[in-house]
């Protein structure tokens, strides 16, 4: 499964430059994985209510291909690359008009309460799957 989400650049997302803080990148593929886990009908809340879960991101691997401006039109585009036990890896790409800006490979863990790793539910890792 594959999950589009279209977000605009704002004057607030931007540097002196007129180009996309770097930091921003992150918060845009943030959205993406949330939205792409709710439409996945995964409810995180209940998730950390029921089973005490939650997810964490463990480690990035970024590119960035080119500037993203003001007012520009951006596509968040989220897949899951694999499923384990505790982890999920995650495959983004940012797109403005088709052409790549950014690009990032995202590990996530299942923590329980404590901060310790925990195995995922066995029907999140078929609905990721």
């Amino acid at each position: 499964m594959s999950h589009r989400l279209t977000l605009r650049v704002y004057y607030e997302d931007t540097d002196l430059a007129g180009i996309v803080y770097y930091a921003n990148y992150l918060k845009y593929i943030e959205r993406g994985r949330t939205e792409y886990v709710r439409e996945a009908g995964i409810d995180q809340v209940r998730l950390k209510a029921d089973e005490g879960i939650v997810f964490a991101v463990r480690r990035i691997e970024a590119d960035y291909s080119a500037p993203a401006k003001f007012d520009d039109l951006l596509d968040v585009v989220t897949q899951v690359e694999s499923v384990t036990g505790a982890r999920i890896i995650m495959h983004q790409v940012i797109e403005r008009a088709g052409e790549v800006v950014f690009e990032a490979l995202v590990t996530l863990v299942a923590l329980s309460e404590n901060g310790r790793p925990a195995r995922l539910p066995a029907e999140i890792r078929q609905t990721l799957s």
